[in-house]
């Protein structure tokens, strides 16, 4: 189909949208896609070797590494959801996605998303009940309740992702298939919509405000206990060890929960489109990339274990 050069769709069925993107010329979509392209490698490559090591290394088959796992697992996927539809549109004049394809890019964004803000409440969870409760630990986080507490967080994730999907995409998209925005999240889609969305955002934001201040509050409610417990601790060895570990999750909630809080649970808390895709930028492909550097860098047990896998690679 071929789109009208007013971009007005209000008498023809809507198949496809476009992808503005970021505003520029040839020049500086050439400097994006080396950008976008960049973070997305790091991003994929960090996350594999995070799983990898994970999976080979015994010593890291624990509560804590599992949830780790399945975090890479996440931003492995929530990154490749938006980097390689972003890196065709850089090099592509017509930037064109179709009507199904805006859906299911949405909608495993969406999932991806929201599984991670409850994937992160759960991991804060687990680091209380090891440090508070170390001797119920083994009973409170044993395998399956582990298996049980990720499914959660995935069945969470679809659910919220099945409601913004189906609520965003049975609007009516008249008045423009032009999407101010490199890939496609709810707030542009929204503008594009002829009829009212007063209920579309009181869903949007009040699902999304719900999420992120609950798990926000699981995540502060735990680390104030884990305060107390670490500042009662007699041994400033393991005081400092607990800290390190602790800091690491807490770096990654922060980056995440913060960005996504100015984005989703704020109404009118971005000025603008350009920085909204910024801030998108951030949450999309640098947290992703930032969170297996967070965690390897600032864990001994993960340092100690891709040491000994390449000590192993070498030797065969």
């Amino acid at each position: 189909m071929q789109s009208p050069q007013n971009g007005n769709l209000s008498e023809m069925p809507l198949q496809e949208f476009v992808l503005e993107g970021f505003e520029g010329g040839l020049q500086t979509q050439a400097l994006l896609f080396a950008l976008f392209l960049a973070l997305y490698v790091v991003a994929v490559l960090g996350n594999l070797t995070m799983m990898v090591v994970i999976t080979l290394d015994a010593r890291l088959h624990s509560p804590m590494y599992f949830f780790l796992k399945n975090l890479s697992f996440v931003d492995l996927c929530y990154s490749s959801v938006i980097a390689p539809k972003a890196l065709v549109n850089f090099l592509s004049s017509s930037k064109l996605i179709t009507f199904a394809g805006c859906a299911t890019q949405f909608f495993f964004f969406s999932m991806m998303g929201t599984t991670e803000a409850f994937l992160l409440a759960v991991m804060a969870y687990d680091r209380f009940v090891a440090i508070c409760s170390p001797l119920r630990y083994p009973i409170s986080m044993r395998p399956s309740v582990c298996a049980h507490l990720v499914l959660g967080c995935y069945c969470g994730g679809c659910f919220n992702s099945i409601l913004q999907t189906s609520f965003t995409f049975s609007l009516p998209f008249c008045s423009s298939n032009h999407i101010d925005h490199f890939f496609c999240d709810v707030i542009p889609l929204l503008q594009l919509t002829c009829a009212n969305t007063a209920i579309n955002k009181l869903v949007m934001f009040g699902l999304c405000g719900l999420i992120i201040v609950g798990t926000t509050l699981v995540v502060l409610t735990s680390y104030g206990y884990i305060t107390v417990t670490i500042l009662r601790m007699r041994s400033g060895g393991g005081r400092h060890k607990l800290f390190s570990t602790c800091g690491s999750h807490m770096t990654a909630v922060s980056l995440f929960y913060g960005t996504v809080f100015v984005m989703y649970a704020q109404p009118g808390a971005v000025a603008s489109m350009e920085q909204g895709k910024v801030v998108s930028v951030f949450y999309t492909l640098i947290i992703p990339m930032l969170n297996p550097l967070i965690y390897s860098l600032r864990n001994k047990d993960v340092k100690d274990a891709l040491r000994r896998l390449g000590q192993k690679h070498t030797a065969t």
